[in-house]
């Protein structure tokens, strides 16, 4: 759940919630210009964002007009709607869960500082009265060449109204057991303005501020555009998502939904044999985990107006909003965060 998780993976997981003084700063997977059919029918991985920005296929905000196979071009629209019902996440089949994954650096460039990167990460989504609440915890212990290792964790956690217009959002972040980071405020997503215009407004630290452009989503709603434009055979989807998680605003998400599979098949997420170990073992309620989606994300901090990617990822996204694997890159080295625990648990109780 929560592309932009794990998105976090602040969600985005460990690239925004990376502090400043960590090496190696991932300025995008550089790939060759290369033909888009190509690109698409040989399911090649690598920075398909850039592909589509240099053959002139992407139109900023408003609409992509796309090659998808097997049929000929096809327009998607940057944002499909979806219905702002209340509780639209669990009509569509997102079940409230809790989960663990184990997190691992499976591959780095010769010249990494980073030696390995390791820890667990907590996710859990439930839907309450009137809105959707997340709750993100991670410890990640990070080991260099030539300079002291260092732990970081962090806490954060949403709430998003049903109509997904309203966010409030908080985190805190450690090194070493001392906060370093605090954030704390809501964002408003304002469609019956004028200029359809939103904002997000910090109360810590204070005065921070962001403009929200219209077609911004929170993450839940994010998800279930995701989720619709998979199930209608939509090979792109573009969005721009907001959820408080850092500092740098909002984020454009570009994404490739690759291949179906199939409840208990093993979604194909990296072509290699990582030697993955998982450090911790839970129960899996192997219920849940039914058919979904390969899907490949590229992440674009919207201020930063770099043509690269800051990282991408691979994830197996399952049709009820769960994400089991996770293969996430950055310029100097890759990150795995897999499923070790999943259990379904009861939404909030609503008191009249």
């Amino acid at each position: 759940m929560c592309c932009s998780l794990l998105w976090r993976v602040k969600n985005r997981l460990l690239s925004i919630n990376r502090p400043a003084n960590i090496t190696g700063q991932n300025k995008g997977i550089a790939v060759m210009r290369a033909d888009i059919l190509t690109f698409l029918s040989k399911g090649r991985s690598g920075n398909m964002n850039q592909i589509l920005r240099q053959n002139n296929l992407m139109a900023g905000p408003v609409l992509m007009r796309l090659v998808s196979l097997p049929c000929a071009l096809a327009v998607i629209f940057a944002a499909p709607q979806v219905m702002a019902a209340p509780d639209a996440a669990s009509a569509a089949g997102i079940v409230p869960h809790k989960a663990l994954y184990d997190v691992t650096m499976v591959a780095a460039k010769n010249d990494s500082q980073i030696i390995n990167i390791s820890g667990r990460m907590f996710f859990e989504w439930k839907p309450s009265c009137e809105g959707w609440i997340t709750n993100h915890r991670f410890t990640l212990a990070y080991d260099y060449a030539e300079s002291p290792g260092m732990t970081v964790s962090s806490d954060f956690s949403t709430f998003e109204n049903y109509d997904g217009r309203n966010l409030n959002f908080s985190s805190r972040r450690k090194k070493d057991g001392e906060i370093y980071e605090e954030l704390r405020g809501k964002a408003t997503l304002e469609p019956q303005r004028k200029d359809g215009k939103g904002q997000a407004l910090y109360s810590i630290p204070d005065g921070l501020t962001f403009e929200l452009d219209p077609g911004t989503m929170f993450a839940t709603t994010q998800t279930l555009a995701l989720l619709k434009a998979a199930k209608q055979g939509d090979r792109f989807f573009r969005t721009t998502i907001f959820d408080g998680s850092d500092e740098e605003g909002p984020v454009e998400i570009n994404s490739f939904i690759g291949k179906p599979f199939k409840k208990g098949d093993k979604a194909d997420i990296f072509k290699r044999d990582t030697g993955f170990k998982p450090v911790a073992t839970g129960g899996i309620d192997d219920k849940l985990l039914g058919p979904g989606w390969n899907v490949r994300m590229a992440f674009f901090p919207v201020l930063k107006q770099e043509v690269t990617a800051d990282y991408e990822l691979n994830m197996a996204f399952h049709d009820n909003g769960i994400i089991s694997d996770m293969v996430i890159e950055y310029g100097d080295f890759t990150v795995r965060q897999k499923l070790v625990a999943l259990e379904r648990i009861s939404a909030d109780t609503c008191k009249n």
